[in-house]
């Protein structure tokens, strides 16, 4: 049995301390703050009850699983999960709109048709086949197994099977998802549905691998998911089945240090001066705050994949509503912007105003527990921003809450109240710099959409978490924990579940 120490609470440093505990390991937390779930935070005030990190869960067979092997009862004794139909609504800049089911690559395609016309639905239609061929050629070595030690094989090579296009007597084939967009979509409302799933992470499509086509196949394929109460829900969940594995927690503890005997990791340094021995440490945090723990040495992950820093965030806007929400209202709204150049330009190119109309996302759950009663409604909108992004964010928050008027008919006279959450709230509950959110990790690029091993060049030091491989989002966080307990039971010889 080993001492285990675990920096942060977060989801994926949860699921490796429950996965360790039952392989028999003494597991201790430590958190900074008052509290576990990282990202998956919530905000209650006068009865209302808000999201402020994840407001959906895709793939929820990573959290099946993790619940299977960890305990008796199954995820679906321990929180309600509620599957999202429609999976998303669709507002377009010039008005169409579109509600597309949820795990059915069938009703999409007809849903598009009905929207957009049968050329436009063909040529998703067709995008989704070579969507699920990428994910076939990338998904065990993205996301089931430990990063490859010659990770330049998943730099170099895009899985995406770009089809020929022919223009001006050349052929070409998409390397980016702009370029997917333009030459295989061929309709601004389809290269806007396929865009935000890049720009919901923070990624510029124009710079995009097209090996991003795995995010809306992995929506189309495997369906979207609420947990009823809110993904808070989730996160307790976690946090009781580890205390039920005799997890140890220890909240308000913040680690300064990993300290280093004989050359491995050896336990943690404490801000209140004290030190807790351990044989291994399995770090949850952010690149730059591991680097500080480790005062900057040996932490490069195995193989020499960089340390990939986030350079977007998020803010969100927690609205109070008068009024019930009327039956059958999509719970996801995304809301395009209305000149998507204008709006790539202000996010990625050189520094300048955040969009006015930038898109967002409008989430209004159908769930009771949210609200004060029936006449009411909890609502929040997020939008991508850079991370660090601090100025006019009250002025930002008035042109989200125009955008959803698009989503919200009459948004402005059922508004009671509206609380802003913006980087540095996202930087006070996960410690990440400038409120940076992960993405999930992508091949080729060079890969520079890959992030760090589990592994780390310090023996007995292991990475968990958004930060590491695979990347960011719920699943993906859930993977890794899986991959890190993995690696301390069975060894550096562990190549994943089969």
């Amino acid at each position: 049995m080993a001492r285990i120490a675990v920096i942060g609470a977060g989801a994926g440093a949860l699921a490796a301390a429950a996965r360790l505990a039952v392989a028999g390991h003494r597991v201790v937390v430590y958190e900074r703050t008052d509290t576990y779930g990282g990202a998956l935070r919530r905000v209650e005030r006068d009865g209302f009850s808000f999201d402020t990190g994840p407001g959906l869960l895709p793939l929820p067979a990573v959290y099946r699983d993790l619940f299977l092997k960890t305990g008796k009862e199954p995820l679906e004794e321990c929180v309600e999960l509620v599957q999202v139909d429609p999976s998303s609504h669709h507002v377009f800049a010039d008005g169409t709109r579109v509600s597309l089911p949820n795990a059915s690559r069938a009703g999409v395609v007809s849903a598009l048709e009905d929207a957009l016309g049968p050329v436009a639905a063909r040529r998703w239609g067709d995008f989704l086949v070579r969507a699920r061929e990428a994910w076939d050629r990338s998904r065990r070595p993205l996301l089931e197994e430990p990063l490859w030690p010659n990770w330049q094989v998943l730099a170099e090579r895009e899985p995406y099977p770009a089809a020929a296009h022919r223009r001006l007597l050349r052929t070409r084939t998409a390397g980016t998802v702009a370029e997917v967009g333009a030459w295989e979509l061929r309709d601004p409302r389809l290269t806007a549905l396929l865009e935000s799933h890049t720009l919901a992470w923070g990624l510029d499509p124009r710079d995009t691998p097209a090996s991003a086509a795995v995010l809306p196949y992995l929506e189309h394929a495997f369906g979207t998911w609420y947990v009823r109460g809110g993904m808070r829900e989730l996160a307790r969940a976690l946090y009781e089945r580890c205390l039920a594995r005799r997890v140890e927690f220890h909240f308000g503890a913040e680690a300064t240090g990993v300290r280093e005997k004989d050359g491995r990791a050896a336990g943690l340094e404490l801000a209140d001066g004290s030190v807790a021995e351990a044989d291994i440490v399995v770090a949850g945090v952010s690149p730059g705050v591991l680097d500080r723990l480790s005062r900057g040495t040996r932490v490069r992950g195995e193989g020499g994949v960089p340390a990939r820093r986030g350079a977007a965030s998020r803010v969100t806007v927690l609205l109070a509503l008068r009024g019930g929400r009327p039956e059958g209202t999509p719970h996801r709204t995304v809301v395009h912007a209305q000149d998507r150049r204008a709006e790539l330009e202000s996010l990625f190119g050189a520094p300048s105003d955040l969009p006015a109309r930038p898109t967002v996302t409008v989430l209004r759950p159908d769930d009771p527990t949210l609200v004060p009663d029936e006449d009411h409604e909890a609502v929040t909108v997020t939008s991508v921003v850079p991370a660090g992004a601090g100025d006019a964010l009250d002025a930002h928050a008035e042109n989200l809450i125009t955008v959803a008027g698009r989503a919200i008919p009459g948004l402005r006279d059922r508004l009671l109240r509206y609380e802003v959450r913006t980087p540095a709230d996202i930087a006070g509950e996960t410690g990440a710099e400038g409120g940076a959110v992960p993405a999930p990790a992508l091949a080729a690029a060079g890969g520079r959409l890959l992030h760090p091993s589990n592994s780390t060049g310090l023996p007995g030091l292991f990475t968990v978490g958004g930060w590491s491989h695979p990347g960011g989002g719920l699943p993906h966080a859930g993977m890794s924990g899986a991959l890190v307990a993995g690696l301390i039971v069975e060894g550096p010889e562990f190549r994943g579940s089969q």
